[in-house]
């Protein structure tokens, strides 16, 4: 006598070759089956480059908000003594904000670490401004202190 398969078993082949034709499909249209990965962020507080990450992310975002007073506590926190006297010299002359290099507030930012040496950590920051126009700031940080000790077009 024939057996026939119990519903079980059906509805899992039935879920296989659905599962099978859709990557199929994906993979004639060159797209993925799988879903894309969330973004994440991540860091350390013993590393001096991603104290400079930190830095730029938290200041700007301050800067954005409008909150100076958090603005002012991120520079005396992260920033080292003579970096603030010179930022401020620059910041008169130029009548811009010293550490964004500019009198806007950026939309979005990338560091990427350039080099390491010499007691110290080199960074660029790409500030992404209205209507996708980019600037590079060259950020310094001592490995040691984890400071930031220059901030340069």
């Amino acid at each position: 006598m024939l057996k026939l398969p119990n519903q079980r078993a059906t509805s899992v082949a039935l879920a296989a070759a659905a599962g099978a034709a859709a990557l199929s499909f994906a993979l004639l249209a060159g797209t993925s089956a799988t879903a894309a990965a969330p973004p994440s962020v991540s860091g350390s507080p013993e590393g001096a480059f991603t104290r400079i990450a930190d830095f730029y992310g938290a200041y700007i975002d301050a800067v954005y908000d409008g909150d100076g007073r958090t603005a002012d506590r991120l520079r005396a926190a992260y920033l080292s003594e003579p970096l603030q006297r010179e930022l401020r010299q620059w910041e008169e002359a130029n009548h811009a904000d010293g550490v964004l290099r500019a009198q806007n507030v950026p939309l979005r930012w990338k560091v990427t670490s350039v080099d390491s040496g010499m007691g110290k950590t080199n960074a660029a920051v790409a500030l992404t401004w209205s209507g996708n126009s980019t600037t590079t700031v060259h950020v310094q940080a001592d490995l040691q202190t984890r400071k930031i000790t220059s901030i340069g077009d």
